[in-house]
């Protein structure tokens, strides 16, 4: 049965949920489903609860890959590639329709340096 979303996104979104799971280390996993792979830690400076990090979903036109360490850190996109920058939707979040290695290889790069910039905010302790 076709669930009517294009027929590579489970293989884009299992790509991209495995550049989070290589690099999680002590952020909690808090969803995985086949459509959405979410990482927590930390808490909120503002509403002392945990936060989302970073994650991956399954939408109707694309898979999207939110890096919340991309929103707080916005000069870690000046090393960025024109080619992943065209991916971005808003500030922190990049959008995929088919696998391209050498994006990700990119996006995987900047999620170790966003998860590191995360690591070592006061909030995260």
């Amino acid at each position: 049965m076709h669930s009517g979303l294009p027929i590579n996104f489970p293989e884009v979104f299992s790509a991209l949920r495995d550049i989070l799971r290589r690099h999680a280390g002590r952020l909690v996993v808090t969803e995985d489903t086949a459509s959405c792979y979410r990482l927590e830690g930390g808490k909120h400076p503002t509403h002392k609860q945990p936060f989302p990090i970073a994650w991956v979903t399954v939408g109707k036109a694309y898979v999207s890959f939110p890096h919340m360490g991309v929103y707080a850190r916005p000069d870690l996109l000046k090393d960025v590639s024109e080619e992943l920058k065209a991916r971005m939707q808003g500030k922190s979040c990049f959008n995929f329709k088919s696998i391209d290695p050498t994006l990700f290889a990119e996006l995987e790069d900047l999620t170790v340096r966003g998860f590191e910039a995360f690591r070592n905010a006061p909030f995260m302790k």
